[in-house]
């Protein structure tokens, strides 16, 4: 096992993480679970404003957990198996980010 991967998930087993492993597991992280709780009380309220800052925090946090690598850690960890490719919650994100928008559109943008 190299350094990359015992110092990243020092409690990973050797075998390889699969896409659905990786969103499972940035999706349990407390932030994702905060933002998550947040867009559920704004689609409650239809608050625009709410959706906006929630969809730049959804954007920001995705970037920062999947895209921002500094030093090539993660690309390392993923060549080595200990973490896998993002992209199914990149897209998860996306579609969140998407779903509030029209949710808490004004109603003439729904009805054309």
């Amino acid at each position: 096992m190299s350094t990359t991967c015992t110092r990243i998930k020092p409690d990973w087993d050797g075998t390889p993480v699969t896409m659905l492993g990786e969103t499972i597991a940035l999706a349990t992280t407390p932030m994702t679970l905060i933002l998550l709780a947040g867009t559920l009380i704004t689609l409650r309220s239809r608050h625009q404003l709410g959706t906006l800052i929630l969809v730049v925090s959804w954007s920001f946090y995705a970037s920062f957990m999947t895209l921002l690598d500094p030093g090539n850690t993660f690309a390392n960890a993923r060549a080595e198996g200990c973490l896998g490719t993002p992209t199914l919650f990149i897209a998860l994100v996306a579609a969140i980010c998407v779903g509030m928008i029209f949710y808490t559109a004004p109603n003439e943008a729904r009805e054309t």
